[in-house]
């Protein structure tokens, strides 16, 4: 076996898993982990869910593909169920997250060249992260992940996050803005949120200057933070929104759902996906549709989630490392004033899976079918492993 064959991308841990079941995973050698991971907010219902298992097997059995050159049944379905869901109008399906959001570039561009704006420019936000294509890329605001690709593709006018003064300066000096596009909470940025009032402001300002609000909940999506979508929680309509991830429970698939005046945009040959919307990823998002409405998932997202910030707030609220904790439902981070990457393998070591973003943000992305138990190990292992850092910190 070549061990170069794969391309040198990822810094990956040296662990392996065979198999998983509910919030667990196992390694090759038999060993048993909670998963605070949940393969980046994907695995919302868990592993090996016995009817994302069924839905997959039946549909394999029957049909994989056929090209988006005829009709596809169980998409029409989705597309239904997910714009009853969110008060969306219509909705494309690519394959992932990136796409989706590329979807949503290519939507506000017509859109603005359909005003007649031949240059149209999209707001985005310092510390997002929208992907890893060439526009979401440069729509991204992390230097580090931008760097080496150069040139970016151009139209982004950046503004801080949660500011909405500073969009408002933008709108006043810039007449070629067509569209905002933020994530209602930045993942990758380190679990940073939103006020209430900065998301209702945005939905006001856009509608004022007539620009389209896109809202990327590709991470927040899916019931994640305790509603099907966080903008849903401030009764805020976005006009185009971004799902994937937890969609399909780890097929693949994306989602840009459109509505109001960016519904009417996209025409056939404007925008096209060879894989998107097939039976097989289409046939697993239905049954985790489905799944999350008749076992009430939703609701256990919420309330384990204020579970677990409300035992970090107990256990680290005093600790002199600990620098916020923050977030909603079951996407969570713990910000430190110093890096602590370390912390993964140390966690890994007590057998509970977590990740490190930003260099110093402890984020916590477990299955929404976490159980009550398995919240109270996550926080002590978490808190263990916090207060060790700090101790160790303060006598260094």
């Amino acid at each position: 076996m070549n061990d170069n064959a794969i391309m040198n991308t990822y810094n990956r841990l040296q662990l392996s898993f065979e198999r998983g079941e509910g919030s667990y995973l196992f390694d090759t050698d038999g060993n048993r982990y909670l998963d605070a991971v949940g393969g980046l907010a994907v695995n919302v219902l868990g592993h090996a869910h016995p009817a994302i298992t069924r839905a997959i097997s039946e549909q394999a059995g029957k049909l994989l593909h056929t090209s988006n050159l005829y009709q596809i049944g169980h998409q029409q379905v989705l597309a239904s169920r997910l714009t009853a869901l969110t008060g969306m109008n219509s909705c494309f399906f690519s394959n992932s997250g990136a796409e989706a959001n590329e979807t949503a570039i290519k939507t506000a561009r017509l859109y603005g060249h359909g005003k007649g704006i031949t240059k149209p420019g999209i707001i985005v936000t310092e510390g997002a992260f929208h992907g890893r294509t060439m526009a979401t890329l440069s729509a991204t605001g992390n230097r580090k992940i931008q760097a080496g690709f150069e040139p970016l593709v151009s139209g982004f006018v950046r503004a801080p996050y949660n500011n909405l003064e500073a969009l408002r300066h933008i709108g006043q000096n810039n007449p070629d803005i067509v569209a905002v596009l933020i994530e209602p909470i930045q993942g990758e940025g380190g679990v940073i949120t939103c006020d209430s009032e900065y998301l209702q402001g945005l939905r006001e300002l856009c509608t004022e200057r007539g620009w389209l609000l896109m809202l990327d909940e590709i991470q927040t999506g899916i019931g994640r933070t305790g509603s099907f979508l966080r903008c849903q929680q401030d009764d805020v309509q976005p006009d185009v929104v971004t799902l994937a991830k937890g969609l399909a429970n780890g097929v693949p698939i994306g989602a840009c759902l459109v509505a109001g005046q960016a519904n009417d945009v996209m025409k056939p040959g404007k925008h096209g996906s060879t894989f998107g919307g097939n039976p097989l990823a289409c046939a697993a998002a239905l049954a985790v549709l489905d799944t999350l409405e008749a076992e009430d998932i939703i609701p256990n997202a919420q309330a384990r989630g204020e579970q677990i910030m409300s035992s970090l707030q107990d256990r680290l609220g005093s600790c002199e490392l600990v620098r916020d904790i923050r977030g909603r439902g079951l996407m969570i981070g713990i910000q430190l004033s110093i890096d602590c990457g370390n912390l993964v393998a140390e966690a890994i070591a007590k057998g509970v899976l977590i990740n490190v973003t930003a260099g110093n943000v402890v984020r916590l992305l477990p299955p929404l079918v976490l159980t009550e138990q398995q919240a109270s190990q996550i926080v002590d292992v978490v808190s263990e492993l916090v207060l060790a850092l700090a101790s160790d910190n303060k006598a260094a």
